[in-house]
């Protein structure tokens, strides 16, 4: 895959996971009582620190891979299955369970680091993201792969700082049913991202054993 096309997959990738515009949704309920200097604030915070995670995944992920012995392949098959499960609550229009419960949320209302948790982490970087990341730094040794994996991240969260730092309008813009129709239509790419996952990662998997045999 050339690097052009390694970079339209990865940056897809991501962030049809990420989700902006259900971030939004939960960032709004969450700061509904603050001013717009706070909500600002915040935004701001929860971005870095999410884009912060990403990138030291995807440039140790690899590494944290070998410590433990596990391939990329087999990470492939087991986070294209949680990328399904989170695909399917997507179409469903949930908040998924894999990132946070609706009764976490509920209780974050009261706490001072919304920015870290339930935003940052896990509702822009929950283990799908990670497991994302890990696998597209690590699907190929070069160099420039790895840069375009990082530009994707970036890119990504900064759209996601945009549609935080605009969040009320752009809520406004769309409105209740149409942040739902985009969640589900990210929701069923997610579901094909998922679906490659697997299918690569076992091929990969059976290919290298048939290789042994």
């Amino acid at each position: 895959m050339d690097v052009v096309s390694f970079f339209i997959y990865s940056f897809v990738s991501i962030f049809v996971i990420v989700s902006p515009i259900g971030v939004v949704v939960t960032f709004i309920s969450l700061t509904s009582s603050m001013t717009q200097e706070e909500k600002n604030s915040i935004a701001t915070r929860a971005t870095l620190l999410a884009c912060a995670i990403c990138i030291f995944f995807a440039l140790t992920g690899h590494s944290i891979l070998n410590v433990f012995g596990i391939s990329v392949d087999s990470l492939r098959v087991a986070g294209g299955i949680l990328l399904f499960k989170v695909a399917f609550d997507m179409l469903l229009s949930k908040v998924s369970g894999e990132s946070v419960t609706e009764e976490e949320i509920h209780e974050s209302l009261s706490r001072d680091d919304v920015w870290i948790f339930p935003i940052a982490l896990p509702l822009m970087t929950g283990p799908a993201t990670i497991t994302t990341v890990v696998v597209l730094s690590g699907t190929s040794p070069l160099i420039s792969h790895k840069l375009v994996v990082l530009l994707a991240i970036l890119l990504t969260f900064g759209i996601c700082f945009v549609t935080l730092y605009y969040s009320r309008r752009l809520y406004k813009l769309i409105g209740y049913t149409g942040a739902h129709v985009i969640t589900r239509l990210l929701g069923l790419f997610l579901a094909a991202l998922a679906v490659d996952f697997v299918t690569h990662g076992v091929w990969n998997i059976y290919s290298n054993l048939a290789g042994f045999t």
